[in-house]
């Protein structure tokens, strides 16, 4: 079984080390097993979180990440605080192994001293991105994007991209079926399109303005259908340009590109559940030219459908 160590430092955020411990520990297999054990470590027994309101004992000592398949860090109530020797060194000494290590929000910081993401892109919470930059200017700062995956290394901005990440990595390990049944646990979409940089300007909503929630449940349920920009408009009783401004206002896409994703979350599905032609999937999730199809999903997912399939069916 895949191992997930979660490391809490002095000072760690409570929802980042909650969020991979929660997520990880209730994600099943197709067959109702458990994907994943997690664990607990620390350089010692306990450990202070939620600026400094309580403490918390951790089971496990840094000897415990050596055995570990993946390591997360979540953030630390104050990022720029000196990481001890000790913890650096067995960062190290696991990546040397080959172990997958992911940062949650400013555990980027954590990630950053150990050097490991050196000349690779890398993300962390808005605020902290500039400092971030300053601080390790032989790392590639995007402060834009949800998370970053560099392969062993992989980082997310704000806490709610933390769950982003941590999906994103069930994906990686079990397939779209495994991760769809984990976000749907966790009461969130599969794959958030656009970047934090939609999250880093907050101005008031317009008088008018009404969420988008019902239109998107609309685009999910006739993604199949040949759906033109007017038609979603019309849906929305809005002109088109109104809906190119709410929409990416509020989702960082354009209308379009949504339905798109939508239309390749429904391929993946069928991709891994049925036998069906490419062409076959191509037409029932909306897609007019198997071409079209093709071209699409090798764009979002970095491989083809045949591929896709022959990796992640059953």
């Amino acid at each position: 079984m895949h191992t997930v160590a979660v490391l809490a430092l002095d000072g760690v955020v409570p929802s980042d080390l909650a969020t991979p411990l929660d997520l990880f520990g209730r994600t099943s297999l197709l067959d109702g097993q458990p994907a994943y054990r997690t664990l607990v470590c620390s350089p010692r027994a306990t450990v202070t979180a939620g600026r400094g309101l309580f403490t918390l004992r951790a089971p496990h000592r840094l000897d415990a990440l050596a055995g570990a398949d993946t390591i997360v860090l979540p953030g630390l109530e104050d990022p720029l605080a000196p990481v001890p020797a000790a913890v650096l060194d067995a960062l190290r000494a696991a990546a040397a192994q080959g172990t997958r290590i992911a940062s949650i929000c400013v555990g980027a910081f954590t990630l950053a001293a150990t050097g490991l993401l050196d000349g690779c892109r890398a993300t962390t919470h808005w605020l902290g991105t500039a400092e971030l930059a300053r601080r390790h200017p032989e790392i590639d700062v995007d402060p834009n994007v949800l998370y970053v995956d560099n392969g062993q290394f992989l980082t997310s901005a704000g806490a709610a991209a933390g769950l982003d990440l941590c999906i994103h990595v069930v994906r990686r390990d079990h397939g779209a079926a495994v991760a769809a049944g984990a976000a749907r646990t966790a009461v969130m979409a599969p794959e958030r399109d656009g970047g934090q940089a939609q999250f880093i300007v907050h101005p008031p909503p317009a008088p008018d303005g009404a969420t988008l929630a019902p239109l998107l449940r609309w685009i999910e349920q006739n993604c199949h259908r040949d759906l033109t920009l007017e038609q979603i408009a019309a849906q929305a009783l809005m002109s088109t340009r109104t809906l190119n401004r709410r929409f990416r206002a509020q989702t960082g896409t354009t209308p379009l590109k949504w339905l798109h994703r939508c239309r390749l979350r429904q391929a993946q599905h069928l991709l891994e559940t049925t036998s069906h032609p490419v062409e076959q999937v191509a037409a029932q999730v909306g897609f007019g030219s198997a071409t079209t199809f093709r071209d699409r999903f090798r764009a979002l997912l970095g491989t083809s459908p045949q591929a896709y399939r022959r990796a992640f069916r059953g």
